[in-house]
């Protein structure tokens, strides 16, 4: 087993995505027991390690996935036989993610003090953000629930959809976020303040704040400085979504600065799986104020009191701090990660991605008949196969070239919207692409477009 999966890291380049079999499902089908240890591991040979997603694939920029890596093998041996959970008590791997958790803390300019907690990626981290900043703002809320009150959140159009899903979770009101106009690709903060405005003067209670560092579509940054001030007069918890995005505070010049005033923020969502790499599944949430984020969560019952000594001490646990109780080890792979390659690799890794969005965009302006949606600006490229078609035949043929892409192995593109028109979008969180990569990718493409 451990040679199939070294083989599987090895020619990740020699194993795009495939269609799935039609009778994989039934391969799978439980109770066909009595087979070794030997005969287990021919099966996942044939009929497991050739069908993953895609993502660990060179070529592979449809929608903003990470790409695993070689110490997430060796994280995943040790952590196997170890079997942690996290939830709490007294042992080396919770005093790992407490380490993990402070390095990215520093990394993002939070003050030290501020807490933290590993999750399963960005989604689960919004709705234990906003949940702090509910219990934040509504004293009394995790016994009474929220009553009459409105409580209205503010994003810039476009947030990704997590955030629509934790005010809805939370019993807030997907009405009762307001989308604010952007410009010049950033949140209008002029028009929020007049938001704001008008929702207390109607008699909501504005509470919350979400800016975007790094948007689904474009890769687009808000000015979070701005939104900081703007939360500071306003008396909004700013929340920053940078599922991929905040982990341009590692990054050279000039994408550094993208992610400037990230650490003003009262709360920041972020997934090591996708930009940093790891294997998934691996979120964090940030917080600046400790106290606030236990108050959130916090819950003892007898059988979960602690103890000044033994495997019952080791206060705080990390149960009283979101949502799970039984927790698995995700600091390891972050650790490993990080011990085996160091900060500086990641930086590194996460420049070139920008530097091969802004080559695909030289590459597609170098085409007589392609058009970019948008000038890279971070690690997302959009653009149209043929610009000189009209919309909705522009939209059919940029569909069909992803489609063909994806079924022969030659790349993955997702697909967006840009100005009605259905583009090709390549998301670069691929630490495996070259520039041969964006080169043969593109000719492709444009063999179909004139094919089409």
């Amino acid at each position: 087993m451990l040679e199939a999966c070294i083989d599987q890291l090895e020619q990740a380049a020699d194993r795009p995505w495939q269609p799935v079999p039609q009778d994989l499902q039934d391969r799978y089908t439980i109770g066909q027991s009595g087979a070794t240890g030997g005969d287990l591991v021919g099966r996942i040979e044939r009929d497991v390690l050739p069908h993953h997603g895609g993502n660990i694939h060179p070529r592979f920029w449809g929608w903003v996935q990470g790409t695993g890596l070689a110490s997430d093998l060796i994280a995943g041996m040790a952590g196997a036989v170890i079997n942690g959970n996290l939830g709490g008590r007294d042992h080396g791997a919770v005093r790992m993610e407490r380490a993990v958790i402070d390095w990215t803390r520093q990394k993002m300019g939070m003050a030290e003090g501020a807490s933290g907690v590993l999750v399963t990626g960005t989604s689960q981290a919004t709705v234990i953000a906003f949940q702090a900043a509910r219990v934040k703002v509504l004293d009394g809320v995790r016994h009474k629930g929220q009553g009459a009150t409105r409580l209205v959140a503010y994003a810039g159009a476009g947030v990704h959809n997590a955030t629509r899903k934790a005010v809805e979770l939370l019993g807030i009101g997907g009405d009762n976020l307001r989308m604010v106009p952007l410009k010049d690709g950033c949140m209008d903060v002029d028009a929020l303040r007049t938001m704001v405005a008008e929702d207390k003067a109607a008699g909501a209670l504005p509470f919350l704040l979400v800016g975007t560092a790094g948007s689904v579509d474009l890769g687009l940054f808000d000015d979070l400085n701005a939104l900081a001030d703007a939360a500071a007069d306003e008396g909004l918890w700013l929340h920053v979504d940078g599922a991929f995005g905040a982990w341009t505070r590692i990054a050279e010049a000039p994408y550094r600065s993208l992610s400037d005033g990230i650490g003003r923020a009262h709360s920041i969502a972020l997934d090591f799986h996708k930009w940093m790499y790891v294997g998934y599944d691996c979120g964090m949430v940030l917080i600046s104020d400790e106290a606030v984020h236990r108050a959130a969560f916090a819950a003892r019952p007898a059988y979960l009191e602690g103890a000044d000594r033994g495997l019952a001490g080791g206060d705080p646990w990390f149960c009283d701090y979101g949502i799970d109780l039984s927790r698995g080890n995700r600091a390891l792979k972050i650790w490993c990660a990080l011990e085996m390659n160091g900060e500086a690799a990641f930086a590194e890794a996460i420049t070139d991605n920008c530097r091969m969005a802004a080559l695909m965009g030289e590459t597609v302006e170098a085409q007589a008949d392609m058009a970019l949606g948008m000038v890279p600006v971070s690690n997302v490229c959009v653009f149209t196969a043929r610009n000189d078609l009209e919309p909705e035949a522009q939209s059919a043929l940029n569909s069909e070239i992803a489609q063909s892409l994806q079924e022969s192995g030659a790349a993955v593109f997702s697909t967006t919207r840009i100005d009605g028109v259905m583009m090709l979008r390549a998301a670069i969180t691929n630490h495996r692409t070259r520039a041969a990569d964006i080169s043969a990718a593109i000719e492709e493409v444009a063999r179909l477009a004139r094919a089409g």
